[in-house]
This record gives structure tokens, C-alpha cells and sequence, in this order.
């Protein structure tokens, strides 16, 4: 069969899948190539793909895609296939598809699978979120495929590839026989298309998940066994004055927050319950623990707002606004997210820090002018609980991403 052209990716990449299954469809082939994810882009790759992700796909007559959707719909449009569509309708209708597979199934499946394969850190309000994103998506989905075998038509389309290419890892991993139970219909779906020949020739045999992955257990920190209490040297005499040791200063504290009174508030033990237990429990938790002597409340807004475009970019400013603050982790807890749409969204959050100021851990990152600091005082506690509890929890209206400082 002939090539089309190159596709560069990670090996077992689900998104490359779909495309190499449609060009089979059309009678072509596309050719791999490995792009090492943990060496940066070189200069020739950047200014082909300047967005730098993969998969990219260059043609044999020197054409240049990105996203896998294009690339795959391009395999297609090469023999006019009908896996497009064939009537307006039907195209719409795959495209639809498309997107739900993107937004819906793609998105929350990672946010439910990158923290239990390691590749993003477990947050637990998080994941449990993206599982019901997750499943509420799936329960669409079966009600759809209970009386029919195909998302479009009757017949194979690309929106078939596409959703059957996402759901692999989901039903290797995750799917065990209770989910599979509970969406049937979803289900006899994946088995009947990964079982067709077009699918099984670049995918192999998917074994259907019987032990669903767990989430990461903590390592245990070793227990020192204390040391056997020496038995005090006898007393010498007192030494000349002019043979004593000047007394060593006492250490410098690293911070002047070390210097503030001690606090029945710990950090660490609200960030453990925060990272450990539904939303609901570790904000009674916080609300009971919480001394406002000690610590204080800031609503963070980013100053240009106006100026964000993709929703991702607006999160990976939070991200690098966070790398920044590595000197505060001791004192300060943050939760910030990006509510709105790709071109339309704004950065804002709340920040739990020692003391009542702003401190140097926090006001010496280099991004730390494009943020509004504003304190909220205890007497206002009462007014701003269940907007600060929305925040700890991602529940703020038009939520799209989010990062958690601590």
C-alpha cells in the first residue's frame, strides 16, 4: 500500500492509531516516526510545527499538519471516503463526534488516568471529578449505542476511530468488568470495532481490564529507632576562663516568617487532608482548624485577563507562576483556576499564607506584579466561605483548568 507520508509521535500513541486505522480504510499507509518527548524540539521541527506537540504529520509532496483530527481526516479526504460523511448531515454528525471524543471522553479520561500512571501528581478532589465528567460522558454514550451499532449512519466513520482509539487505555486499565456491567452498550460497541480488521492490524489485542489501577499509595517515611541515652561524663573541673569556647550563635532562621509565634494551624496537615479527602470534608476540616492570627486569606486575580487566549496557555501561566514560588512552600497553600473558553477566560484563586502580609517567599517571583493580592479579613470569613470552599473544591462556574500550589 502506498504512504501518505510521516507521522511523528511517542510509540502507542492512541491518536496516531486512528489515523494510521483511517488511511487503512482508504487503502494507504502512514510511516512513524519516534519524537523523543524528553529532548527539546530542534530548530527544523519548530519551524515546521511551531507549537511543538505531537503527533505532526509531513506528506510526501512536503505538507505540514498538526492535530491528529486533521491528519486523519486528510488520510480520508485523499480517496473521498465516505468515513467523512456522505451528506451534510452525516459530516456534521462526525464532527460532533469529534468533538465530544475531544472534549468530553480525551480530557477527563487523562484527568482520571495521568495522576494513577504517575504522569501528573493525585489530587484527589481533581480525579474524582474528571471520573464523573468521565462517566456522566459514558452514560451519554450508551444511551446513544442502545439502539444502534454506529455513531453515524450504518456503517464505519471516522468518529467511530477516533472515540474506539481514546476508550484503549480506559478499557485496559480502568474498565473492569463492574463498568464494563454498567455500560454494556459501550462496551459490545469497543469490542465489535477493535475487532474488525482495520483496527485489530494496527492495534493488536486490547486485554479488557479485570483489576482497575488504584490510586498511588504514599510511601511510609523509616522510623528512626532512638539512640541509647549516654550516661553523663563526669564533671571536670571548671577551665580557666581564658580556655573557654566563645558560645556558638544561635542559627539564623531561613525566613522571617520562622520567627512569628507557632501556630495551632500545620500546613502540612491541611495539605494531607486536602489532597486526601472529597472537598466537603477537608473544608469542615480547614474552617476548624484555621487561626487567623497566624495565617492569612488573599483572593489572587491575574491583572491581564483581557490579554489570555487558550485556556491551556492561561494554565501553564499558573503553572510557571508556581514554579516561582518554590521559596513559599513552606508557608503558603494556593489553589487557582482559568474559568471560561479558549479566548474568552480569566485566572483567578485564592492563597492561604503565613502571616498577615505578603511575604518575600511570595512577592520575589519574578510574575508576582501580574497578580492582585487582595486580603480578605476575618470579618469577612462569613461573606467569602462558600466562594473560597467553590475554589478549594474547582466547583466556580465556567471552570476549564486549574493548578494547586503546595
Amino acid at each position: 500500500m502506498p504512504s501518505l507520508g510521516t507521522v511523528g509521535s511517542y510509540p502507542q500513541n492512541p491518536r496516531v492509531q486512528k489515523i494510521r486505522i483511517a488511511a487503512a480504510y482508504v487503502g494507504d499507509t502512514i510511516d512513524e516516526k519516534l519524537v523523543d518527548l524528553t529532548k527539546p524540539r530542534d530548530a527544523e521541527f519548530s519551524a515546521k510545527f511551531p507549537m511543538g506537540k505531537v503527533p505532526v504529520f509531513e506528506g510526501k509532496q512536503g505538507e505540514l499538519l498538526f492535530e491528529s483530527n486533521a491528519i486523519g481526516y486528510y488520510a480520508l479526504l485523499q480517496k473521498d471516503s465516505p468515513l467523512v460523511g456522505t451528506t451534510p448531515l452525516e459530516k456534521a454528525e462526525v464532527l460532533q463526534w469529534l468533538f465530544f471524543t475531544d472534549n468530553e471522553v480525551n480530557t477527563n479520561l487523562s484527568g482520571w488516568l495521568s495522576p494513577l500512571m504517575g504522569y501528573d501528581s493525585y489530587f484527589k478532589p481533581s480525579v474524582d471529578k474528571h471520573i464523573d465528567r468521565f462517566k456522566r460522558a459514558m452514560g451519554c454514550l450508551n444511551n446513544v449505542l442502545l439502539n444502534q451499532t454506529y455513531l453515524v449512519g450504518e456503517s464505519v466513520t471516522y468518529a467511530d476511530i477516533s472515540l474506539t482509539c481514546s476508550l484503549i487505555w480506559a478499557f485496559k486499565l480502568i474498565f473492569d468488568p463492574a463498568l464494563r456491567a454498567e455500560f454494556k452498550n459501550v462496551t459490545r460497541y469497543f469490542t465489535t470495532m477493535i475487532n474488525k480488521k482495520q483496527f485489530k492490524d494496527v492495534i493488536g489485542d486490547v486485554a479488557l481490564c479485570e483489576t482497575p489501577m488504584q490510586p498511588p499509595k504514599k510511601e511510609k517515611k523509616e522510623t528512626k529507632k532512638p539512640e541509647p541515652v549516654k550516661k553523663a561524663a563526669p564533671k571536670k573541673e571548671a577551665a580557666a576562663a581564658d580556655d573557654e569556647e566563645p558560645a556558638k550563635p544561635a542559627p539564623k532562621p531561613k525566613s522571617k516568617l520562622d520567627l512569628l509565634p507557632p501556630s495551632p494551624f500545620v500546613l502540612d496537615e491541611w495539605k494531607r487532608m486536602y489532597s486526601n479527602n472529597d472537598s466537603d470534608v477537608a473544608a469542615k476540616w480547614f474552617w476548624e482548624h484555621f487561626d487567623s492570627e497566624g495565617w492569612s486569606l488573599w483572593r489572587v486575580d491575574y491583572k491581564y485577563n483581557d490579554e489570555l487566549t487558550m485556556v491551556f496557555m492561561s494554565n501553564n501561566l499558573i503553572g510557571g507562576f508556581f514554579a516561582r514560588l518554590e521559596m513559599a512552600r513552606k508557608y503558603a497553600f494556593g489553589s487557582m483556576i482559568v474559568c471560561g473558553t479558549n479566548n474568552n477566560n480569566a485566572i483567578s484563586g485564592y492563597f492561604v499564607i503565613r502571616g498577615q502580609e505578603v511575604p518575600f517567599e511570595v512577592y520575589d517571583a519574578a510574575d508576582f506584579g501580574s497578580y492582585n493580592f487582595v486580603k480578605i479579613e476575618p470579618s469577612q470569613y462569613d461573606e467569602k466561605k462558600k466562594e473560597i470552599e467553590q475554589y478549594l473544591a474547582w466547583e466556580v462556574e465556567g471552570f476549564a483548568d486549574g493548578k494547586i500550589f503546595k
